[in-house]
């Protein structure tokens, strides 16, 4: 064990190559928010190399000294470690730069290169560069198409070209199989990194841990002994200022498409031979194909569609709108583990709490030989996983009640990530993706199969949902947990929702 954890702690620890960040989109919110408080935790905590810079592409009317001032705001209000610590601050914002251009301009491109081979010479690692897209998704084929023109997009044996691109990924089958076949024009599939920071999350990695490392818990992964499993994905804020976006997506293509349906292929997927990205994506392919198709007919056997009361008041969203703002779905997994098993997937805006929580409720057992007063039934076990804000796991069983007779309750076991490993543990998921981009393992990105697979899932649906077989939109208050339709819809399964990381 210890030489297994040295192994381990080498890993974490490894340092990618020499390489130059290029991110376009870099004035707006997901920079200043995200991507550059990740890389300044990178940096500060040594997984970066000495010749690493970032090039920010934007639109806006800026210089070096200004961008790195608009970022510095976002590192100390957003970055685990502080700006001012250890003088990191003066030795980060000294290797970021700002290249202003428009993105269907061919000469930004150009002075793009040059600017690349300038901080090759001064500073160096500019032979290896990760392009990140942090724009809106219409300005993926036009700045992919102006990489390859420029020819920014072509690698050699000694030196490496990737590319990050952010959901949404198309907003259907058909425009994401074309955005796949214009990224395929101009760069190879192993350079592409689909990223959904769900899959960042420590805890979401630890669900891999958690089944394929514990003896315990795999025998009893299948249909044998899980009666269900619940995925929810509930945000407590509404729109906010994305009315341009989501009043045109809604819940099914914002949340379900990506997030939902990744969390249900780890979830349910075999175990790969080893970790590596290959394997890991081969195996939630197959979950992917495994999985049965809602069709249009029968989404009002299926799901469940609504809207939180206020929602056509928000600003920017059209008069009448239908747009859902939640969604229940059951989906079943037509193999051998997994048959018959229902899967219930839930998703809104509005609700009671931020919570990401997978909850597998195991069946009853087969004979019980304590009495139980008439109409009272045992409590089933439940397992918790909680992915967020509360990251960790809570297994719900049965214990005596002391004293005379054979009572029980059910109690519960709990582990938080806080109280084990401490505060600010927890890396933000952009850190982890961000690094493994970097050293080239794509095992936690999403492969162009899989985002078309996805897709051919959710379109049915939403067909379904525009057509005459759609269930009756649903309306919620803010704060709640949804509309009755969602606890009518489990409920007539004999089944009822969990809340394992808050309070229901």
């Amino acid at each position: 064990m210890p030489e297994f954890e040295e192994a381990r702690q080498e890993e974490i620890r490894r340092v990618p190559n020499p390489c130059v960040v290029v991110i376009f989109g870099a004035s707006g919110d997901l920079t200043r928010r995200k991507l550059v408080p990740s890389l300044f935790s990178l940096f500060g905590e040594g997984l970066l190399p000495e010749q690493f810079s970032v090039v920010g592409v934007a639109r806006s009317d800026m210089d070096d000294d200004a961008f790195r001032e608009h970022l510095k705001s976002g590192v100390d209000q957003f970055s685990r470690l502080k700006s001012d610590a250890d003088n990191l601050w003066p030795r980060f914002s000294q290797r970021v730069f700002y290249h202003r251009g428009g993105y269907d301009d061919p000469q930004t491109f150009k002075s793009l290169g040059k600017r690349l081979a300038k901080i090759d010479k001064e500073i160096g690692g500019a032979c290896n560069v990760l392009f990140y897209l942090s724009t809106p998704p219409g300005l993926y084929p036009v700045i992919v198409e102006q990489l390859g023109k420029a020819e920014l997009a072509r690698q050699k044996d000694d030196y490496w070209r990737r590319i990050i691109i952010e959901k949404p990924f198309g907003r259907d089958l058909a425009s994401a199989t074309e955005l796949n076949r214009q990224v395929h024009h101009v760069f190879d599939e192993g350079q592409v990194y689909r990223i959904d920071h769900y899959l960042g999350k420590e805890t979401v990695q630890n669900l891999l841990v958690f089944r394929f490392a514990n003896a315990i818990f795999e025998p009893l992964w299948n249909r044998n002994y899980i009666d269900h499993v619940q995925i929810t994905v509930s945000e407590e804020v509404g729109l906010g200022s994305r009315a341009g976006y989501y009043d045109t997506a809604g819940i099914m293509r914002d949340m379900f498409q990506n997030h939902l349906l990744q969390l249900l292929t780890l979830v349910t997927m075999e175990p790969p031979a080893e970790f590596n990205a290959t394997a890991l994506r081969d195996e939630k392919v197959k979950v992917l194909k495994a999985v049965q198709p809602i069709k249009p007919s029968e989404v009002n056997k299926y799901t469940v569609r609504a809207q939180y009361r206020t929602y056509r008041d928000e600003p920017g969203v059209a008069v009448g709108t239908e747009t859902p703002t939640f969604a229940a779905i059951k989906l079943f997994i037509n193999n051998w583990r997994w048959r018959n098993v229902p899967f219930y997937l839930r998703s809104g805006k509005a609700l009671g709490s931020k919570v990401t929580e997978i909850n597998i409720q195991f069946r009853h057992v087969p004979h019980l030989m304590f009495p139980l007063p008439p109409e009272e039934h045992l409590p089933p076990n439940v397992l918790g996983l909680c992915l967020q804000p509360n990251e960790g796991m809570n297994l719900r069983f049965e214990t005596k009640v002391p004293g005379a007779g054979m009572r029980s309750r059910s109690v519960d076991m709990s582990f938080l990530y806080e109280q084990d490993f401490g505060k600010n543990t927890l890396p933000d998921a952009y850190e982890r993706l961000i690094l493994d981009a970097l050293h080239g393992d794509a095992a936690l990105f999403t492969r162009s199969d899989e985002i078309e697979l996805a897709w051919s899932l959710i379109d049915p649906i939403l067909e379904g949902w525009a057509g005459k077989h759609a269930p009756v939109l649903a309306f919620y208050e803010s704060g709640t947990w949804g509309p009755g339709k969602s606890d009518e819809f489990i409920q007539a399964d004999g089944r009822h929702w969990h809340y394992s990381c808050s309070e229901g």
